[in-house]
């Protein structure tokens, strides 16, 4: 082979090390700055994260959170937020917020859940985070497989939460303040206990639908609700 070509390879398995230091190889930890490498190295000198939390309750909004992070984040104990503990959770909320660029929440209601559908409110729940960031960004990195109704360059990633640093901090700035909202949620119902389940369809949930019919508060489309709006709670 030519030196030339030696070099040129070279150079090529730098660059793939440079945006995957694990270098591909199974059962190593992804790179959760990956996504954001190549934006920087497109131009996108801004890149937000946006996910949300609660497209699967009975009950409560969805809300989104969208995230921009400095450079220098220390990203230890980030991950998805549903594979972090409570306590971990919360202690990455506090740096997330502490040192993020700029964040943004969005929160649709279950009322308007049920007018648009659940993809549709969660859509509108990133759109409205989005607006919300000061600075606003270049590009988008989403969580799933969808865009959302915004001018801006956006990259769909599925399970991004676990793949890129922005959107698993949207994620768990998402999930903590959802839990917050639904625990003052029980404060107006508390016969439901949405200060343990948030909303989910656990067995104490429906048990308690079951025994106290729907309050305000839940997803009238939702199955485990509609039935009982159309029989009446038997309690």
């Amino acid at each position: 082979m030519r030196a030339g070509g030696i070099a040129d390879i070279r150079v090529v398995a730098s660059f793939w090390l440079f945006l995957c230091p694990s270098g591909g190889r199974i059962g190593m930890q992804p790179d959760l700055w990956q996504f954001e490498k190549q934006a920087a190295c497109s131009g996108h000198d801004l890149v937000a994260g946006v996910d949300e939390a609660g497209r699967g309750p009975l009950a409560g909004p969805v809300v989104a959170a969208a995230v921009v992070l400095p450079s220098d984040f220390p990203g230890q104990g980030i991950d998805d937020s549903k594979k972090l503990s409570e306590r971990r959770r919360l202690n990455a909320f506090r740096i997330i917020r502490r040192q993020a660029l700029t964040v943004g929440l969005g929160i649709v209601n279950a009322a308007r859940i049920d007018t648009i559908n659940i993809l549709q409110a969660a859509r509108l729940a990133m759109a409205r985070a989005v607006c919300r960031l000061d600075p606003q960004p270049s590009l988008l990195l989403i969580d799933g497989n969808f865009t959302i109704d915004l001018p801006v360059a956006q990259q769909p990633l599925i399970k991004g939460d676990s793949r890129s640093i922005s959107i698993a901090c949207a994620s768990i700035v998402a999930k903590v303040t959802r839990d917050r909202i639904m625990r003052a949620c029980h404060r107006r119902f508390p016969q439901y206990g949405f200060d343990r389940h948030k909303g989910y369809p656990t067995a104490a949930h429906k048990q308690a639908l079951a025994c106290h019919g729907p309050c305000p508060l839940h997803r009238k489309t939702f199955r485990g609700v509609r039935e009982l709006l159309e029989t009446g709670p038997p309690c």
